[in-house]
């Protein structure tokens, strides 16, 4: 496929997700050309145009002012998404944009009115929307196989990581991130229970700092009420230094349930009549769920170079953002807190 042919696009961002956004590329967005890096660790964006046979800088404006492409791929903490989403579209640059859309709802919202203004595509990567496992239990649930939904529950969160003696995350100063754990890695788990039960209504929710190191929660017990009347558990825990086995999801319905087990490695199984046992749909075989950053990223391509429409548009990605922010308004007030006011 020639340069012609493919959509060429700028990191913007040399962390830990920037390289799973390149493996990705590499493994399943064969239309994504990357012909600029940026970050303002010179280092690190050398590093990274090595890799990627990009051209670094080490700034957005320089490489706005100077490269060669026609879209950037955001890959920044939450509070600094608004700044360089805003620069890229006031320069007629497509945009993805790591999830969450940014620290705040106001922020969000003047992305959202950026975006429209500048008439390009616009995406937030939400990788969960492209997982193979919630892809799996979306067909299993749309097809009636385990009836009508009942009730469901989920889980994410693990031990405390071992320090490594560096400088502390930014995910745990709150003016940087904007929450906590639900914000941020408990969004994952978000979105699932909406591409299955639909949209979030209201929650209500308690939160606690088991890890005291991390300004956000470290901890949140939350029911979720679907506008289908389904009710649902989200819990998001990052504590101690080990956990045991379980799941990170459990659908029921009225003629079976569906589990994914705990774990990159985890599988689907399906439980009713004929299954009593449990029956194996589906599992994390090779890249599992790390194929998704690949998978999103082909999307956004196909937006930009087809005109196709995105999976989930931007204003539907906001959805994580507000539940988050109800829960944590729902520990403060201790009621039910509605999601889209």
């Amino acid at each position: 496929m020639t340069d012609a042919h493919k959509l060429k696009i700028a990191l913007v961002g040399c962390g830990g997700i920037a390289q799973a956004h390149w493996k990705g590329i590499q493994a399943h967005s064969p239309r994504i050309h990357v012909t600029a890096v940026v970050d303002t660790d010179a280092q690190r964006a050398d590093a990274m145009a090595e890799q990627t046979g990009a051209t670094p800088f080490t700034s957005l404006a320089d490489a706005l002012a100077q490269g060669d492409f026609a879209a950037v791929d955001i890959l920044l903490p939450h509070a600094l998404h608004e700044e360089a989403a805003t620069l890229a579209f006031a320069a007629g640059k497509h945009v993805v944009l790591e999830k969450p859309m940014a620290h705040t709802l106001e922020s969000a919202q003047r992305i959202l009115t950026a975006a429209k203004k500048a008439g390009t595509v616009f995406m937030v990567a939400e990788q969960a929307q492209y997982w193979p496992d919630a892809r799996a239990v979306r067909e299993l649930i749309e097809s009636g196989t385990i009836g009508e939904i009942i009730t469901a529950r989920a889980f994410f969160g693990g031990p405390v990581r071992p320090g490594s003696g560096g400088p502390r995350p930014w995910r745990y100063d709150l003016a940087m991130a904007g929450g906590g754990i639900t914000m941020d890695g408990g969004a994952h788990w978000i979105r699932p229970l909406r591409m299955w039960l639909g949209e979030i209504e209201e929650v209500v929710a308690v939160t606690g700092r088991p890890l005291v190191e991390m300004d956000g929660e470290s901890l949140a017990r939350s029911i979720l009420r679907f506008r289908s009347g389904v009710v649902a558990v989200l819990d998001t825990l990052t504590a101690g230094v080990a956990m045991g086995p379980g799941e990170e999801f459990r659908v029921t319905g009225t003629l079976g349930e569906i589990l994914v087990e705990k774990g990159r490695g985890g599988r689907v199984l399906l439980f009713d009549s004929e299954n009593p046992g449990g029956k194996v749909i589906s599992g994390q075989k090779d890249e599992g769920r790390a194929a998704a950053f690949g998978y999103e990223l082909n999307d956004f391509a196909g937006a930009v170079l087809d005109g196709t429409a995105l999976e989930a548009s931007p204003e539907y990605s906001l959805g994580e953002l507000r539940t988050a922010f109800a829960i944590y308004r729902s520990a403060e007030s201790r009621q039910w807190e509605k999601v889209w006011e």
